[in-house]
């Protein structure tokens, strides 16, 4: 899937979209389940409620906030791919989180949740034309075509991975 133009997609997601290099972005999705699997390994569940400040997530919450970003990011891919013109809404990040139970949860259970969904995803995106990838729509009041949304998915977990290296590993030792 080729990389989108800056024309189909906010230009707050160029933070994520910048992240992924030339090419095609599949072969970044297929390998982000295992990246996250092996960053987290040798964890023990109990430090994964550490936070690295207050007020800012878990190690499982930033986890389970990839999953729910997961299921946000396919959701609007299907509609936009299928052709539904109807803007879709936004969603509160935060709010998802504070009813997530992610704490009470394994990493386990929580990378197996995020690799059945990123592998459904990815079902889903490999099914899509390439004339589908570059359909629009709206969402949280924002063009954004289907491949920019691949895009963003991508780099939406490589932005968290940069961030539970720095601020959560450093301090976890």
């Amino acid at each position: 899937m080729d990389r989108p133009e800056t024309h189909e997609f906010d230009p707050y997601y160029n933070t994520y979209v910048s992240l992924i290099e030339e090419g095609d972005v599949m072969p970044t999705l297929r390998a982000q389940p295992a990246e996250l699997r092996d960053l987290v390994s040798g964890i023990p569940d109990e430090k994964g409620t550490f936070a690295y400040a207050p007020g800012k997530w878990s190690l499982k919450e930033a986890l389970s906030h990839l999953i729910d970003g997961e299921r946000i990011f396919a959701y609007r891919i299907l509609r936009i791919s299928r052709g539904d013109e109807t803007p879709i809404e936004g969603f509160e990040q935060d709010g998802y989180i504070e009813n997530s139970n992610a704490n009470g949860r394994s990493f386990a259970e929580l990378l197996e949740e995020f690799d059945l969904q990123r592998r459904s995803n990815l079902l889903l995106l490999d099914n899509v034309s390439d004339e589908g990838s570059r359909r629009m729509g709206t969402a949280s009041g924002c063009p954004v075509s289907v491949r920019a949304l691949a895009y963003i998915s991508a780099g939406h977990v490589m932005h968290h991975v940069r961030i539970i290296k720095q601020r959560y590993l450093s301090q976890l030792g």
